[in-house]
């Protein structure tokens, strides 16, 4: 709470400003940042909201930074993580991190100080993924992970970025086993490593056009591959009435708002839902499933979930084909890397 600036007496992640300041205190640690990862959803708006103008999108994001001290979108409250190498590790840290170790935070932007130095002049403003140069602030309850040799750093940590959703998946499955696995936003990141998660199950992708369909089928992640707006409630709970049915687990895993209850119809009575999305209304999903008289059980996806980052990485490493949907969404920026 030492680096809230405004206002007093929150925590960093509900705060208006943060100090970013490089100085650390003992159990600090300070990165020097070379990428952030944007959330889907922050991106999305930001995209939308300036016309897919590079430029205007990195003049937003730079504001945002300037002003809040951190990556904290004001519209959807969300902000992404990042990548980077630990400069001074405090000696009251527990983090276990090493002065020049790479590193992925498995902790959001909205609550990490963060100051950018180079302006993004390397970003053209038309990716998820920003080269960047600055530092961030590591607390004694952050999360990070050492990043792995084997792997493209940018791969590593388009996979991190959303590691909690398959690990949530996994335990939910362990907890309540589920016969039929649906996942809304099936060939993105989060939505990828669900369904790998949900192997053993039966399981049902819903994507939002032919050219992702393309994308999903025959890798073996699901089973069906439903195209479907999942913004439209009846035509999605139709369409997967002509592909089997509503699932005993539901996963939102879009970057648009308005999925709520969508997902709820896309669920059988008793049943869980998980959303695993930063566009989601929780009002919208909570009255909704009220109106609708729904028995679900619903979850915010939490994005920590104990060892969600040896996991992910372990679905990615086993799984060729989940494999080649990264780094096809990473295309030419993994061309050059070798370990």
């Amino acid at each position: 709470m030492h680096r809230v600036v405004a206002p007093a007496g929150v925590l960093p992640q509900a705060a208006l400003r943060l100090d970013p300041s490089p100085a650390i205190r003992p159990d600090e640690v300070r990165v020097a940042v070379q990428r952030l990862n944007l959330d889907a959803a922050s991106y999305r708006q930001l995209a939308e909201e300036h016309g897919g103008d590079g430029e205007r999108i990195r003049a937003a994001v730079l504001e945002i930074v300037r002003s809040r001290g951190k990556m904290h979108n004001p519209v959807t409250g969300s902000g992404g993580m990042l990548i980077g190498t630990v400069e001074e590790a405090g000696p009251a840290s527990p983090l276990g991190l090493r002065a020049g170790d790479r590193v992925a935070t498995l902790v959001s932007l909205t609550l990490t100080p963060l100051h950018i130095s180079d302006g993004l002049q390397d970003w053209d403003g038309r990716s998820e993924q920003v080269p960047c140069a600055g530092h961030a602030i590591l607390f004694a309850r952050s999360v990070a992970a050492v990043l792995p040799a084997d792997l493209d750093p940018q791969l590593a940590l388009a996979v991190l970025d959303v590691c909690g959703a398959p690990a949530l998946v996994a335990r939910c499955l362990r907890q309540r086993p589920a016969g039929r696995v649906v996942v809304l936003g099936a060939a993105g990141k989060s939505g990828s490593l669900a369904l790998a998660a949900a192997r053993g199950t039966t399981r049902v992708g819903v994507v939002r056009d032919d050219a992702e369909r393309a994308r999903l089928e025959g890798t073996g992640l699901a089973e069906h591959v439903v195209v479907a707006d999942a913004r439209d409630a009846v035509g999605l709970a139709a369409a997967l009435d002509a592909a089997g049915g509503p699932g005993d687990l539901t996963v939102v895993c879009v970057d648009v708002p308005g999925c709520e209850h969508a997902a709820i119809l896309a669920t059988a009575a008793g049943g869980t839902v998980v959303f695993f999305s930063m566009a989601t209304s929780f009002p919208a999903a909570a009255l909704g499933a009220e109106g609708l008289a729904a028995d679900v059980t619903m979850l915010i996806g939490n994005g920590y979930v104990p060892g969600h980052a040896d996991y992910a990485l372990s679905l990615l490493r086993s799984d060729t084909a989940l494999r080649d949907l990264f780094t096809a969404r990473l295309g030419h920026r993994l061309a050059d890397w070798a370990p």
